[in-house]
């Protein structure tokens, strides 16, 4: 091969590789954006509005803030059971990363579903909490 074409394929492996990194990259930024929605999915410093929580309506708030995130966790959780169907029907595509993968959504559901329960029990308490304040 003469110098021209070596030097054209490597510049199209170096453009390749390039773009396969601006990908992982916004990838990246995407997954970060989703996650601290996921961790955090209705913005309130809870630190101070537990602290400060005296009245009936400071518990209801509370109480529906558990509420949403509980909903948003079970949502999660359907969200990944969807993504374990392709990878149980499809696992010939896949290969040995399948049953990683199934583990890993399986894991998910669970902690999702468990974050969901959690909430739900926080948001029965500040209920409590605040019918007690009336």
């Amino acid at each position: 091969m003469c110098h021209k074409h070596l030097y054209l394929l490597k510049n199209k492996e170096y453009t390749m590789k390039r773009r396969i990194a601006i990908l992982a990259i916004i990838g990246l930024f995407a997954s970060f954006t989703s996650f601290a929605q996921i961790v955090n999915p209705h913005p309130m410093d809870m630190a101070e509005a537990i602290q400060n929580a005296k009245t009936s309506a400071d518990h209801e708030e509370l109480a529906n803030h558990y509420e949403d995130a509980a909903k948003d966790m079970q949502l999660m959780a359907q969200e990944y059971k969807k993504r374990l169907g392709p990878y149980k029907r499809k696992s010939h595509i896949f290969g040995k990363s399948a049953q990683h993968l199934q583990a890993h959504c399986k894991k998910l559901i669970k902690i999702y579903e468990q974050a969901a329960e959690e909430n739900k029990i926080m948001a029965d308490s500040h209920r409590k909490m605040a019918a007690e304040a009336k």
